[in-house]
């Protein structure tokens, strides 16, 4: 496999993609790629004939106090991984390069989507990352662009931005990539001692219990994630939420249909978050 052309700059990355015939598929990433993201860059190496990943620690995501200066910063692993996957194009680019007058006067709103649940937590995130998705993708101009459903809001709003602002592009989600324990994979999950990990597994059994419990109703479902939460007092929950998939609303204990069971908890000083998409009342 030989290694993918590596761009810094825009000259350097338009030079490189106007040299792609076909179809091309793009995977964005804050680095510290994992293999949540290697699975990304193989489902989107089966579908498409040229794979382009971008490698950006987008600043406007960040708030006040978050994790910014301290986000894993591991390039040289990266491409070794993006080189094993097939990916045929690399664009690593500077903030000075993505936001060449300085923080973009202009952005992406979310809208009300980007208010609940995580934008509940962390204002402003959602418009930072819509905005940086919307540049990536008019600077790439792919075909297809591929998302994990771990951040599952925040592939319902890049869905939404692509829909609603008519851009040329198929949006692909991709099922959450665990551990074989069940933790879902994490750039963040470098920052947790082996204790906190033991912790943060909560989560995902979290979520499993709620699954088992779909065919007797949102409200069982609830029940059962939160009586696994409550025994692991030290992940201090934010929220634990069935929602329907494509409002964030809480669905009524009437409902049937595909939910969405999501939660946020902080294990030592990591805040994780994880979720599954089930079907209330049905088999799956």
């Amino acid at each position: 496999m030989s290694a993918p052309v590596v761009a810094h700059t825009r000259a350097e990355f338009a030079d490189a993609r106007a040299k792609l015939d076909g179809s091309v598929a793009v995977v964005m990433t804050m680095g510290a790629l994992h293999e949540g993201h290697a699975t990304l860059i193989r489902e989107a190496r089966a579908a498409n004939d040229y794979v382009i990943v971008t490698i950006f620690l987008n600043p406007l995501q960040f708030a006040a106090g978050e994790d910014l200066s301290r986000y894993p910063r591991t390039l040289t692993s990266d491409l070794e991984i993006c080189e094993r996957e097939g990916a045929d194009l690399v664009f690593a680019p500077s903030p000075d390069v993505v936001y060449p007058d300085g923080e973009p006067g202009v952005r992406i709103s979310a809208g009300p989507l980007g208010t609940v649940l995580e934008g509940a937590s962390r204002p402003g995130h959602f418009d930072g990352m819509l905005t940086v998705v919307n540049k990536l993708l008019n600077i790439v101009g792919p075909t297809r662009a591929y998302y994990g459903q771990k951040d599952a809001q925040q592939l319902l709003l890049i869905k939404r931005m692509a829909r609603d602002l008519d851009m040329p592009v198929e949006i692909v989600g991709v099922p959450t990539v665990r551990e074989h324990d069940g933790l879902a994979l994490s750039s963040r999950n470098v920052y947790l001692s082996e204790h906190d990990r033991e912790v943060a597994l909560c989560l995902s059994k979290a979520l499993k219990a709620g699954e088992a419990a779909r065919n007797s109703g949102p409200a069982a479902v609830r029940r059962a994630a939160r009586e696994v939460l409550v025994h692991e007092p030290l992940a201090l929950v934010d929220y634990l939420v069935l929602v329907d998939p494509v409002t964030l609303e809480q669905v009524p204990e009437y409902f049937r249909g595909e939910a969405l069971l999501a939660v946020a908890a902080k294990v030592g000083t990591t805040r994780l978050i994880d979720n599954i998409p089930l079907v209330i009342g049905g088999d799956r």
